[in-house]
């Protein structure tokens, strides 16, 4: 029973859900009454020791199809030690403007652009992204729906260079796809950390040691009874990660669930109207490695032939997994073994979530590596 049981939820979280949260959305979606409309606009770009990416970032924010007037820009370097700031200062002719501050985090720079912006539209982003020129027009425009309160722009990625960038960018399409259906049917649980807008008089300073300003903001909103949808026509193109780099991005984030949580219960009571889809989703995907361990553990008590079936089939998923490093670049079951690595790595990263979110989030939050294309 124990075994059967796992296998249920596995299947419920990794496909079941996504599946009926497809056909709900398809059947129940929630139009937006987007027009066009030119609000005044505040750029914030929180950045530590991002001086790869700034420049194509900031190119890409002064060629927005914008009007200038209506725009401040603020880079917050977060404690950079690199040419970010310098970077940043050769563009304060074309009004960006640079803050820079000690390191404290990415909430706390955020916190501090927050206060110095005055725009009547928050546009949060990150360094490594580069803006389409209509990206924030589109999302500014949905903001003519007064039930909205916070809009995620759409993260597609670049082609991976390898095998493990192909696997993480493949990953991240399954994670868009869930994100786009909440938002079609309601609301998701927060935004696109990356690139996404919310309204100024629902933006809060958020309490010192935040790990996802990304949830913590657009909850505020969310329990206020605006919506956080996302838009699929604002882009900016995202950078595809190596196992590693996802792994470690997932560590935090997942420890953000177990804080965001605590800092509002709400999640877990009848006040949350879309209670069940929090607890198919994000309870579903923190407990997902302890599914898979139970899994493991129950099928040493199932009758033969089925007992060795199940686990050594376990143990040859993970030894794949475990092998993938070592197989030549060549290897024609490097496709298998790369995937098994990138699901063992989530789920290992969702398994460190738990004793993460007792950690200082002054550890957990490090840059997030990528590799540029020139």
């Amino acid at each position: 029973m124990l075994f059967l049981a796992c296998c249920v939820g596995i299947l419920y979280v990794v496909a079941g859900y996504p599946f009926l949260l497809r056909w709900i959305a398809t059947r129940r979606s929630i139009p937006v009454r987007k027009l066009p409309r030119t609000s005044s606009i505040s750029i914030l770009i929180a950045v530590h020791n991002g001086e790869l990416f700034l420049a194509d970032k900031l190119d890409s924010i002064v060629n927005l199809d914008y009007p200038r007037d209506l725009m401040e820009v603020f880079v917050l370097s977060d404690g950079s030690t690199d040419r970010t700031a310098a970077i940043a200062r050769t563009y304060s002719s074309r009004g960006i403007q640079l803050i820079a501050l000690p390191k404290g985090g990415k909430p706390a720079a955020l916190n501090a652009g927050i206060l110095r912006s005055s725009g009547e539209i928050l546009i949060l982003t990150d360094v490594r992204q580069v803006l389409e020129p209509q990206s924030v027009r589109e999302l500014v425009a949905c903001f003519a729906d007064p039930t909205v309160g916070v809009v995620s722009g759409d993260l597609p990625t670049l082609e991976g260079i390898d095998l493990e960038e192909a696997s993480t960018s493949l990953y991240w399409r399954y994670e868009r796809e869930i994100r786009k259906n909440l938002g079609k049917l309601g609301s998701t649980f927060g935004a696109t950390g990356p690139f996404y807008a919310i309204r100024r008089d629902l933006a809060s300073v958020m309490p010192a040691g935040t790990l996802l300003d990304d949830m913590y903001l657009p909850l505020g909103a969310f329990f206020r009874g605006f919506r956080l949808i996302v838009d699929e026509t604002a882009r900016a193109i995202e950078y595809p990660l190596s196992i590693h780099g996802e792994f470690r991005r997932k560590v935090r984030t997942l420890a953000g669930n177990y804080q965001i949580m605590s800092l509002y219960p709400a999640l877990l009571s009848p006040r949350n109207p879309m209670l069940f889809h929090f607890v198919s989703y994000k309870i579903g995907r923190l407990m997902l490695p302890w599914l898979f361990l139970g899994l493991f553990f129950s099928g040493f008590g199932l009758p033969q032939p089925w007992a060795s079936i199940a686990v050594f089939g376990q143990l040859a998923f993970y030894g794949l997994a475990a092998a993938d490093t070592l197989l030549p670049a060549s290897s024609g079951i490097r496709r298998l073994s790369t995937a098994a690595r990138t699901v063992v790595a989530m789920l290992a990263a969702a398994a460190l979530a738990l004793p993460a979110f007792f950690v200082s989030p002054e550890r957990l939050w490090v840059v997030t590596q990528a590799r540029r294309r020139d």
